[in-house]
């Protein structure tokens, strides 16, 4: 198994204005840090998950970053961590963790569908909500 790299907490330089910016900086620095990794199979990757909640949230970030380009079947694009913009993909990560906890399932239907292909729509739940779990027992 890959050793996974301890991921550095979102730097505090503002209180947040949303309350998923902490699961955007999570998920721009896991970004940043696999960026130049091949890319992983999604369903290899879902099956090397820990059952510790930190390493799953970290391992989770690292391989939705590695994984959301073939779902989405192009690079997403994340901006750096600490910008105040939001590029089209990070508000659809954003609005579908978003439903995804709400549990408001036609939203997270409709997001899901609209960029990503049937095979793939459970391993981005699976993956965007252990991400979101594990950021709020930091």
């Amino acid at each position: 198994m890959t050793q996974i790299a301890a991921l550095p907490a979102p730097r505090p330089e503002a209180a947040p204005r949303y309350p998923q910016e902490p699961l955007l900086e999570y998920l721009r620095t896991a970004q940043r840090s696999v960026r130049s990794r091949a890319r992983t199979d999604l369903f290899h990757a879902c099956a090397a998950l820990s059952d510790d909640p930190e390493i799953s949230a970290r391992a989770s970030a690292e391989v939705l970053m590695r994984c959301l380009g073939q779902a989405l079947n192009k690079r997403p694009h994340l901006h750096r961590p600490g910008e105040s913009a939001r590029s089209f993909d990070e508000a659809w990560l954003l609005q579908l963790s978003n439903s995804l906890q709400s549990g408001d399932t036609s939203s997270a239907v409709f997001l899901l569908n609209s960029r990503v292909p049937p095979h793939a729509r459970q391993g981005i739940i699976f993956l965007l909500r252990a991400v979101a779990d594990g950021i709020r027992q930091f």
